[in-house]
């Protein structure tokens, strides 16, 4: 046999039914982009609830350190007004004692009494103001008299004090009143 005669059949191939891989399901699309949109969403609403957790979060760090603060400023001068109110008595003991003469037996009571009265302020946090022959500061010093200068040396500072000043715990709790060199 003449083998240039014989035909190999070809499968016959429609091609109207192949699978159209270029234009997809259109309802697939729409999904995916509604998912992504949906996860868009959720991810800005997980960042905005995320945000405010963490505002309220420090507000109520912030709150509670001040109110911590507020309550050891409160525990630690609370007794301001008391001893505010006892200062002048202590000013009254130094002005008797004073003018009490040195032989006097009243003059030692008096003085065991002051000596009683301070130690007590003392151990509630009250502390004198040294400041004679201190520079003048207006933050500390409430200046009454001007005096002039022996020497240029001299010049702004306490010559004299009028009134006693006192700390309350590192606080200025009554500044002391002063004449100052100018």
């Amino acid at each position: 046999m003449d083998d240039k005669n014989i035909e190999t059949p070809m499968p016959d191939i429609d091609t109207t039914q192949q699978a159209d891989t270029t234009n997809p399901d259109p309802t697939t699309d729409n999904q995916t982009a509604d998912n992504s949109d949906e996860i868009q969403k959720l991810n800005q609403k997980l960042a905005e609830l995320n945000d405010k957790y963490i505002r309220t979060y420090s507000e109520y760090e912030n709150y509670r350190k001040r109110t911590a603060a507020e309550k050891a400023s409160l525990i630690l001068n609370g007794s301001e007004d008391t001893i505010k109110a006892i200062l002048p008595v202590v000013d009254d003991f130094e002005r008797a004692i004073a003018a009490l003469p040195d032989d006097d037996k009243a003059k030692e009571g008096v003085v065991l009494i002051y000596k009683k009265l301070v130690k007590i302020l003392n151990q509630k946090g009250l502390k004198e103001i040294e400041v004679k022959g201190a520079k003048f500061d207006e933050e500390i010093h409430e200046a009454v008299a001007q005096c002039p200068a022996a020497d240029k040396k001299q010049k702004g500072t306490v010559l004299d004090v009028v009134e006693k000043g006192y700390y309350l715990n590192d606080k200025v709790l009554r500044h002391p009143k002063v004449v100052v060199a100018v």
